[in-house]
């Protein structure tokens, strides 16, 4: 089984302030700029935010309306004023301007992380969402991403549970038959959850899928072809071998 190698876990401030995070953004449907709005964000972290942004913004070489739409409803979502925002917008065409970033972007979010770590997690969760505007996130976009998560002083596990999180909660998976899992984090998304929930919570969903795709409940309820029925039977195999992934992880940890 091929799974992402250990990481160490963040310290406890950290990964206290992570998980009420992760809450509050599933609670705003994956959207960021509604978790910014209610959560709210220090004046100077408005800088590198947007600066970031425009620097993610211009990865695949050009700045979309997507890009401007997000960047305009965080700017919204803290309520600038007129000149607030005039700011905003410069910070944004100077992160787009840069083909690098310069080494002291970022700085007051390393200083503040260890002992109040919830704003570089906010602007670590809103440049996750820009990454990932147009669904999954492509090379460019994801490296530059990592990129300003590690300049913010934060774990690359963080842009990687982020990004969990939007897989199983925003990502739609186009086929009939989900593809096999190989590893924790696609198992624990095709039940719509994260490595981070407890296998209570995941085994609660597994079952909910079991029963909505099982041939022997579905043949009872619905006049089904044999090829509908063949489908469901696949679709069946694939939780169940995604659920012994998790079961195998529970019982090693």
């Amino acid at each position: 089984m091929a799974t992402r190698p250990a990481q160490p876990a963040l310290p406890p401030r950290m990964e206290a302030a992570f998980a009420a995070l992760l809450k509050e953004l599933c609670a705003a449907d994956h959207h960021a700029q509604t978790l910014i709005s209610h959560t709210r964000l220090p004046w100077w972290c408005r800088r590198p935010l947007f600066f970031f942004l425009g620097y993610i913004a211009k990865a695949e070489g050009r700045v979309s309306e997507q890009d401007v739409s997000f960047a305009e409803s965080l700017i919204t979502a803290l309520k600038l004023s007129k000149r607030q925002r005039h700011k905003a917008i410069q910070h944004f065409q100077r992160g787009k301007a840069s083909g690098t970033l310069p080494p002291l972007s970022g700085l007051a979010l390393r200083l503040s992380r260890s002992t109040w770590p919830a704003p570089a997690l906010k602007i670590a969760i809103c440049l996750c969402h820009a990454a990932q505007l147009k669904g999954r996130p492509g090379k460019p976009r994801l490296h530059r991403c990592e990129d300003v998560i590690d300049q913010t002083g934060l774990p690359i596990t963080v842009c990687e549970d982020i990004f969990d999180s939007y897989a199983a909660k925003s990502w739609s998976n186009v086929s009939d038959v989900p593809a096999k899992p190989i590893n924790l984090e696609q198992a624990c998304a095709l039940f719509g959850a994260t490595r981070r929930d407890s296998l209570v919570v995941i085994k609660r969903a597994y079952r909910k899928k079991v029963s909505e795709c099982h041939p022997d409940k579905l043949a009872q309820q619905q006049h089904l072809s044999p090829a509908e029925l063949a489908l469901a039977k696949e679709r069946l195999l694939c939780f169940q071998h995604a659920w012994e992934l998790i079961r195998r992880y529970h019982k090693l940890n």
